[in-house]
């Protein structure tokens, strides 16, 4: 017996059969194109078909909308996989102490989002010099951030090497890392003179030094690693004698140290 109920399936119709074990329990079949369909429909963020303005995208999103605004337009934009966070988890956590410690601003990790002329992104990681904090608004950062990391996914490398990659050079983004886990490549670049984007060589000891964060230096290594190293450690070997008295000055103010005390 078949029936659709009067309906016309974009996959097929749907057909119900009775086994010889069961004749009293139909069995509903439904073509695997029409599956597809429905688990995508049912899987899916509904995202507003009209253009919006960019306050009208805010009002729409929210802190778990995964997604962007370009020209008017939402980006409906892919989950991330665990590898992927623990990558921006490390270099957050390595970035966030280091700009503390030296008190050169904030790091921020997605999704946040940021307002440039004509879209709206959520970078992996951001970061903003202590003379910008002005830009940084309740729920996004008015403007360019100073350094942007976006951590490649297959779904994403077109969109952050080609059209971000445009956005983050046309709007004087000082630097712009973009990290391939699945090749195990990096590419780190800082805007020039003329206002375009050149890449940050490695020196004599594979050490890729930031120019926007003074006295930062990363081994690629490090990300590629499994298990991932620990931010601790990195810090212990990217800025030992000033990671070294944060600790001791947290320590004893916490009171675990005296103030004569050498650890």
């Amino acid at each position: 017996m078949r029936y659709n109920g009067g309906r016309d399936y974009p996959g097929g119709e749907a057909t119900m059969s009775t086994s010889e074990s069961s004749a009293s329990q139909p069995v509903w079949t439904i073509p695997e194109s029409l599956r597809a369909q429905l688990l995508a429909a049912l899987s899916a963020t509904e995202a507003p078909a009209a253009r919006m303005s960019y306050e009208a995208f805010l009002d729409w999103a929210n802190e778990d909308t995964l997604a962007e605004w370009v020209n008017g337009e939402v980006i409906m934009v892919s989950p991330a996989s665990a590898r992927h966070q623990q990558i921006v988890n490390l270099l957050v956590s390595v970035l966030s102490t280091f700009t503390r410690i030296h008190d050169l601003g904030l790091v921020l990790d997605g999704p946040f989002q940021m307002k440039l002329a004509n879209s709206g992104r959520e970078p992996d990681i951001l970061f903003v010099a202590k003379s910008h904090l002005d830009r940084l608004k309740s729920t996004y950062l008015d403007g360019p951030a100073d350094l942007v990391i976006e951590v490649l996914s297959p779904e994403s490398i077109s969109r952050d090497c080609g059209e971000k990659f445009a956005e983050y050079q046309a709007a004087a983004i000082p630097e712009y890392w973009l990290i391939d886990p699945q090749a195990e490549l990096a590419e780190l670049y800082h805007l020039d003179a003329k206002g375009s984007y050149q890449l940050i060589a490695a020196d004599d000891e594979g050490r890729y030094h930031s120019q926007v964060l003074p006295d930062l230096w990363l081994r690629l290594a490090w990300l590629w690693a499994d298990p991932l190293p620990d931010a601790e450690d990195l810090l212990l070997e990217i800025d030992c004698d000033a990671y070294a008295r944060d600790m001791i000055e947290r320590l004893r103010k916490r009171g675990y140290l005296g103030q004569d005390d050498t650890p």
